[in-house]
């Protein structure tokens, strides 16, 4: 995950007190809508990063936007903007996923198949692929790519598990040119 120490920095003092008031879920779920509202509105970033609107109406959005979010999350973004530190947000939400997926022992899972997976698929690649990395359980989002031919290709974190059909042609391919 790419974030700044800054960001890890808000994640942690934010985990600190989820933890502390058992609402890692609850906060997590939270901060996935964040981060999803700051992602699809590029010009919401761009009116944060705006140095001629005032602090006030960048708090007033926050608290619009995300008025239903527990203080937590309401206090960090608010301390985040005092702070001009808008553009760490997304940070803050991908360091924040990464402390309570080590606190559960969950790793977050991309699975690129040809077709999508079923629950049972998802789950014995999960239990197969969580000892791999050391981890309890995976959570796994599938993505149809036709490219593959068939079989899948697995990536936990920065690792490539690839089991598909074109990773073994090239493979081969490479093999037979040497």
């Amino acid at each position: 995950m790419s974030y700044s120490t800054v960001a890890k920095r808000y994640a942690l003092a934010l985990f600190d007190i989820a933890k502390e008031h058992n609402q890692l879920e609850a906060i997590e779920e939270e901060l996935r809508t964040v981060r999803a509202v700051f992602l699809e509105n590029r010009e919401l970033n761009a009116l944060f990063e705006n140095p001629k609107f005032t602090l006030a109406k960048k708090k007033s959005i926050i608290q619009e936007a995300f008025q239903t979010a527990s203080p937590f999350v309401i206090n960090t973004l608010m301390i985040m903007t005092d702070r001009h530190r808008t553009g760490e947000i997304t940070g803050l939400v991908e360091a924040y996923i990464e402390l309570t997926n080590e606190a559960r022992g969950i790793a977050d899972a991309t699975v690129y198949s040809v077709r999508p997976l079923s629950e049972d698929e998802k789950s014995a690649l999960s239990s197969s692929f969580a000892k791999k990395v050391g981890k309890q359980s995976l959570r796994i989002t599938n993505v149809t790519d036709e490219n593959l031919l068939g079989g899948i290709k697995v990536q936990i974190g920065t690792r490539i598990y690839d089991g598909s059909l074109q990773g073994k042609l090239t493979r081969l391919e490479r093999e037979l040119i040497r």
